[in-house]
């Protein structure tokens, strides 16, 4: 028998403010371990459904089943935690900790979840090798401050961050959209790679559709979402 999807929404439908929903689908779904390049223009409803996904927002009709569990099942405080244990996140903005060094924002996925810790035997170890095959093996550079880095770099820490600990799903937000063609190419291979040898599921979010290719699926959300701008 096949494993339920990792990803399967289900007559869901989202509003930010009374009216209008902004996300109206009948169903999405993303199977246990494939690889999903997910597109589409301002207004389509991209970052609503990562949001979604990744138990942030609750939706306001529908069902939301993420790595076989209905989310809306779960207190605020169970989502995070699942979301903590079971998503590594690419933030479009990073959220990287300015206060923190460069190996301790890695790790910090750890501090909230010791089903991830108990996934490596090192996770310094294995933090710095995520680093290094990022192009960010500089000596110092593990104890450098975040904020001293380059918008690139900054990029490539948040990747490493979100692949510490084999997530059973990864969610990439426009992850190469600060990026150079070399920096680029090194960061899909190591996300590609981690994520088969884990099994992740990739949700992998951009303008770019040159990166299409290198994916199982090509989404356009637009062409899913009623409530998208025609």
């Amino acid at each position: 028998m096949p494993p339920p999807a990792a990803i399967d929404l289900d007559s869901v439908r989202y509003a930010w403010t009374p009216g209008p929903p902004v996300l109206d689908l009948d169903r999405f779904t993303v199977a246990t371990g494939e690889r999903v390049f997910l597109e589409g223009p301002s207004g389509s409803g991209k970052s609503t459904l990562l949001g979604l996904v990744a138990g942030v927002l609750a939706a306001d009709a529908g069902t939301v089943r993420v790595l076989g569990r209905d989310l809306a099942t779960l207190r605020p405080a169970a989502r995070d935690a699942f979301r903590a244990d079971r998503i590594g996140m690419i933030f479009q903005l990073f959220n990287l900790l300015p206060y923190l060094s460069v190996l301790d924002n890695v790790l910090l996925p750890l501090r909230f979840s010791a089903a991830r810790r108990a996934r490596l035997a090192d996770p310094r170890a294995e933090a710095l090798r995520l680093l290094a095959t990022l192009g960010l093996a500089a000596a110092d550079l593990p104890g450098r401050s975040v904020a001293a880095l380059s918008i690139g770099q900054q990029q490539r820490v948040a990747a490493a961050r979100a692949l510490l600990g084999r997530p059973e799903l990864v969610i990439a937000d426009e992850p190469t959209s600060s990026l150079d063609w070399d920096a680029r190419g090194a960061f899909l291979d190591l996300l590609m790679r981690e994520c088969r040898i884990a099994g992740s599921t990739l949700l992998f979010v951009s303008h770019d559709r040159t990166l299409a290719p290198l994916f199982d699926r090509r989404v356009a959300l637009a062409g899913l979402n009623r409530a998208a701008p025609a």
